[in-house]
């Protein structure tokens, strides 16, 4: 076994054929790694992207291999996946106006140059969902980029096709969530292809670190809405005299069991099983 990339969260190993993500219980806000863990949160995005994954399976291929057939110290936390050439592009599909979403409506009408109705605030749902990828920085952030961008940096079909694809897992996570009482505003996906040429989905999907997930019974445009996801963290680290750059600051107890809950909260009402 061979470490071949350490992320903010997820560790890479090679295992002959095949890689091994591991997602860790490490906390990342604005890209800067945070000192405290919120304990089992490795475990609760790999098993709820599992059963995300077999939901979307209809959708488009995706890098699962076995999400049990892993070594013992990384139970429930590993998924056996394929290699993938990663896409340089994080798909990003919404279907409410939230985070640097809305920054940059405020701006210029736009996001990603899709033209949105005037008159809108934080947390308002969209006419329809829109794609608005952004770069994959490997340092410092990523920035909104249009639709054409994408189709000069990786041609024309593939981008039609991802962009095709980005919008339906949206469309289909949302409307599951919807059943069960869970809005999904928005969420990122990765995307890579196979040794033969197949595009397949990658990384996490639909999960609390990717995705801003609310309660549907307690959604309010022109409001913070209650986060069920990573934005409780961002908001707590907003309320600090922290600029942002490492090293960042440690997670009270409370703040941890309240990120935690939340996570547990997502996982047990989109799968309808409880966490053990």
């Amino acid at each position: 076994m061979e470490l071949v990339h350490s992320g903010k969260v997820r560790d890479v190993y090679a295992d002959g054929d095949d890689l091994i993500l591991v997602a860790s219980d490490r906390v990342s806000v604005y890209d800067v790694v945070l000192p405290t863990i919120v304990p089992d949160k490795g475990k609760i995005l790999t098993q709820l992207s599992l059963w995300w994954f077999e939901q979307l399976r209809d959708v488009t291929p995706n890098h699962v291999i076995s999400g049990t057939n892993v070594p013992d110290e990384w139970e429930g936390r590993a998924i056996r996946c394929k290699r993938l050439t990663m896409l340089p592009v994080e798909w990003i599909a919404r279907g409410y106006l939230a985070g640097l979403g809305l920054k940059e409506y405020e701006k210029s009408g736009t996001v990603s140059g899709v033209p949105l109705p005037d008159g809108l605030g934080e947390a308002s749902r969209l006419p329809e969902p829109i794609f608005t990828p952004t770069t994959k920085a490997t340092e410092g952030h990523d920035e909104f980029i249009t639709y054409e961008d994408v189709v000069d940096e990786i041609g024309a079909d593939t981008a039609a096709h991802l962009k095709e694809v980005t919008l339906e897992v949206y469309k289909r996570g949302a409307a599951l969530a919807a059943e069960r009482g869970i809005i999904i505003a928005d969420t990122k996906l990765e995307f890579g292809r196979a040794a033969d040429g197949t595009l397949v989905l990658g990384d996490e999907v639909l999960t609390s670190d990717s995705s801003r997930f609310w309660p549907a019974d307690d959604w309010e445009p022109g409001r913070t809405q209650h986060a069920l996801d990573k934005q409780f963290v961002r908001d707590w680290s907003s309320t600090l005299d922290w600029d942002r750059t490492p090293p960042g600051p440690a997670i009270p107890a409370e703040i941890v069991d309240a990120t935690r809950a939340r996570y547990i909260e997502v996982y047990e009402r989109l799968t309808g099983t409880t966490w053990d």
